[in-house]
């Protein structure tokens, strides 16, 4: 019986880990399309209804929550100058699982032109819609 058991806590370990590697894939994706400056490769992995907002962290400034819509950021993204050089180096993932529902917290920094422009983290919220993650909310802090 009790080999069982363990052969059951084994399969849901893989299950898990599978997962998990599938959302972290997903996010992965949005990122080959940012760096890419490829907004249809980015639109692959996300909602139609993805929420976008970002949090700017600024002792002198104070701190300010703002909003993207989707259009807005695909279209910043598509044109992007082909001089500036850019890269959101990622972390590490920490990624969590509910049925259908995952939440990946995921520390950056951020370079443009090889210079260490700002840090954060980045949270998504995935959606598995059939058999695919997809992201729905993205909110990211910025400081410098």
């Amino acid at each position: 019986m009790k080999f069982y058991i363990i052969i059951v806590f084994l399969l849901l370990a893989l299950s898990v880990n599978a997962q998990k590697q599938d959302v972290q894939k997903t996010i992965e994706v949005f990122f080959e399309g940012f760096h890419q400056k490829d907004s249809m490769k980015i639109k692959s992995v996300c909602s139609d209804r993805i929420i976008l907002q970002s949090i700017s962290e600024s002792v002198t400034k104070g701190n300010k929550l703002s909003d993207e819509k989707a259009s807005v950021f695909y279209r910043s993204i598509a044109t992007i100058p082909a001089n500036l050089k850019f890269q959101e180096k990622i972390i590490s993932y920490n990624i969590q699982i509910d049925g259908t529902m995952a939440h990946v917290w995921a520390p950056y920094e951020f370079y443009l032109n090889d210079k260490l422009s700002h840090l954060g983290v980045n949270t998504f919220t995935l959606f598995k819609e059939k058999d695919s993650w997809k992201i729905i909310y993205l909110i990211d802090t910025r400081r410098k």
